[in-house]
């Protein structure tokens, strides 16, 4: 399976952290594109990225300072609707995934200060609000006049999934030259990976656990620094393939009310690879974890992540030589 994903971060006023604008892009958790507000471009990160043509970089930073133009408008509306002052954030997160069968699944999803906003029920083609400042978003982008679900979906199972494939095809050479992330040694050891990603601030706590007791990591769990002012950290436990014990990852941070666990993880099962994360919430300032599971700590339920039929994947002109489109929903004000 593969992903391509991107995460837009706006904040009502810049830091010395962090710009007043950021947008990435990951295709299998590799970061392969960042543009910040402070710079006013986008650039390739994946050095692979560096082999499309000018005019696509061209192309993307000015789709970015459209996007950056709304975004700061909408955390302007949304601070104006719950009557807020001072720091305040808004996301963006949207991505396609390619299943190995061909089938495909998307999602997309608004959110203030670390929290959902507002999300795509891929389903039926139309926002549903999370919140109730996020009423008025969705019945104006669900209207017939702007029918902005539909528009976003076919975003995610068109033009998203055939970036993805382009995407893939660059960066064939560098993946050959890789291993999975969760493989087999000696054919009686397995290595589980735990990532923790675009968190802040820096100080974070891991730890793996086994039928509930700490486990050492095998390594030193570097924090690293991400291009846009948060961190990411992976940690990594040896265990014996088919043990049947239960492994969990717990991870400790100042955005998170408790510490999260990702549970229910057993080597007798065939799937124990930290792979590819159908979604992420937006609980905590710049938190995610990718391991086993989708997290959604302040929902009874998952995101409204849902599979969505393989089309023919025509190419649109108008949507298709960037990354967004006017038509999708990355440049629209709530």
């Amino acid at each position: 399976d593969h992903t391509l994903q991107y995460y837009h971060t706006a904040v009502s006023s810049p830091d010395h952290e962090m710009p007043q604008y950021t947008s990435v892009g990951y295709v299998d958790r590799i970061q392969i594109t960042r543009y910040s507000s402070d710079t006013g471009r986008s650039v390739p990160v994946a050095h692979w990225m560096e082999r499309l043509e000018p005019e696509y970089w061209e192309e993307e930073t000015r789709n970015n300072k459209q996007a950056q133009e709304a975004s700061r408008r909408n955390v302007k509306i949304a601070m104006s609707r719950y009557n807020h002052t001072g720091f305040h954030s808004f996301q963006l997160m949207y991505g396609c995934e390619l299943m190995d069968d061909g089938s495909t699944r998307g999602y997309w999803q608004y959110g203030y200060d670390g929290k959902d906003f507002l999300a795509l029920d891929t389903e039926r083609r139309v926002y549903y609000p999370i919140t109730d400042q996020a009423q008025l978003s969705a019945q104006k982008w669900n209207s017939p006049e702007q029918r902005a679900g539909k528009r976003a979906k076919d975003y995610l199972e068109k033009n998203c999934i055939e970036w993805l494939k382009t995407y893939m095809e660059y960066s064939k050479k560098d993946r050959e030259r890789f291993h999975p992330v969760s493989s087999r040694r000696s054919g009686s050891t397995m290595k589980l990976h735990c990532q923790v990603y675009r968190f802040y601030p820096r100080d974070v706590d891991v730890i793996w656990k086994k039928n509930g007791i700490d486990i050492l990591p095998e390594d030193n769990r570097h924090v690293l620094p991400n291009s846009d002012g948060t961190y990411q950290l992976r940690a990594t436990a040896e265990v014996t393939p088919g043990d049947g014990a239960s492994y969990s990852c717990h991870v400790d941070h100042s955005s998170l009310d408790d510490v999260l666990p990702v549970r229910n993880t057993s080597t007798s099962r065939n799937d124990m690879a930290c792979t590819l994360q159908d979604a992420v919430s937006f609980t905590g300032v710049f938190k995610s974890l990718m391991c086993y599971t989708i997290l959604w700590k302040d929902s009874s339920s998952p995101p409204q992540i849902r599979k969505i039929s393989s089309t023919n994947l025509q190419k649109n002109r108008s949507c298709a030589t960037g990354r967004f489109s006017m038509c999708c929903c990355s440049k629209a004000y709530i």
